[in-house]
């Protein structure tokens, strides 16, 4: 890189800068590289922005190569801008997880959602606004049913609500009527970093937000997490093959009942797991509010990221979306609007807060 200094763990460039770090790392303003030591005796890597008010944990995707990085680079330094504190760890598998086989998760989803109640307590954050993405959308939907009184508000982006929903009428991308690529399917990851582009394909709707040097990161962490990546997704195809194990992570009768603020925001271009697939959702979560933006497939906060950081803002601050916002953000009309998450008014300022 041209006339970069190194200056500690942080790789100084121009302002703006998508340079790589000695960690490997996509260099964001704003954003800063932490570890931290769990409990477990686990080595937690993770991204954070802001020095005070609330705190915000956001839960990064799972596709190869995901992490606290590649998922929120976009919202994370925004939202610290506006007086939020920012978290956002690698889960185990992904990142850079402590790849010791002790912290694998061998559990799955419930090895990621013990995980996120131990960083919690590691960083002493009692009580948070918490948020993820695909399956940091599932590990926020399971963390809220099982540690409801740590959790402020949830904010869901395109993922899993457990068992809510029979995965047999899960919709398939050839019979979605959205999808703007009815015959995706989810390429292997074989090492390259051709491969990693074509994933993150499906997940991304914005090819300009693929950049390069997230590309090589995401092929990296992709290579260091894949023996713990493996023993995940092994650990998945156990919990459905076992009725017992599966009680672990029911959600029925538990997410519906909750009167935690909870939004969900699911794109309309989605390739990955097309939109129906969140009607679908919406149809059984009567205390949430569903969002369809356009022009947004898989990872929203990514496609739209002044979308999105503007629901999240007025969401976690206010506890409510204004008029103006729901409206941008495709707020939906499938059903009537939950009146107490959205407001007539116009949107505050940006720089207010509660």
């Amino acid at each position: 890189m041209a006339d970069a200094k190194h200056s500690g763990k942080e790789l100084i460039q121009e302002k703006g800068s998508r340079g790589l770090t000695d960690e490997g790392l996509v260099h964001i303003p704003g954003l800063s590289s932490r570890w931290v030591r769990l409990a477990s005796g686990a080595k937690a890597h993770y991204m954070t922005a802001g020095d005070y008010g609330p705190a915000v944990i956001l839960l990064h995707g799972g596709i190869n190569g995901s992490s606290g990085t590649a998922g929120w680079r976009f919202m994370a330094p925004f939202l610290a801008q506006h007086g939020f504190r920012l978290y956002c760890p690698d889960q185990p598998g992904f990142g850079h997880a402590d790849t010791d086989p002790k912290y694998w998760p061998h559990l799955g989803t419930v090895s990621h959602v013990e995980f996120v109640k131990e960083f919690a307590d590691a960083l002493c954050i009692d009580k948070f606004h918490l948020a993820g993405n695909s399956m940091g959308c599932t590990n926020t939907v399971h963390f809220v049913v099982r540690y409801p009184e740590r959790v402020l508000s949830f904010a869901l982006i395109a993922g899993g609500v457990g068992d809510l929903v029979d995965p047999a009428k899960r919709v398939a991308p050839k019979d979605g009527k959205f999808t703007p690529n009815p015959n995706y399917v989810r390429p292997p990851f074989d090492g390259t970093e051709e491969s990693m582009r074509m994933l993150m394909a499906g997940i991304i709707y914005n090819a300009g937000a693929v950049w390069p040097e997230l590309v090589t990161m995401r092929t990296q962490a992709a290579h260091r997490q894949k023996d713990s990546y493996d023993v995940l997704q092994k650990a998945r195809e156990n919990f459905e093959k076992d009725a017992n194990l599966k009680q672990l992570l029911t959600t029925k009768g538990r997410l519906d009942k909750l009167t935690i603020p909870g939004i969900y925001l699911y794109g309309k271009q989605d390739v990955l797991i097309p939109v129906e697939n969140g009607f679908q959702q919406e149809d059984v979560l009567p205390n949430v509010q569903f969002f369809y933006p356009d022009e947004c497939g898989h990872q929203g906060q990514t496609d739209q990221p002044e979308m999105f950081n503007q629901v999240f803002l007025e969401f976690f601050r206010d506890g409510k979306v204004s008029r103006k916002t729901a409206d941008w953000a495709g707020v939906s009309k499938r059903r009537p609007e939950l009146k107490h998450l959205w407001s007539r008014a116009p949107s505050r300022p940006a720089s207010a807060m509660r």
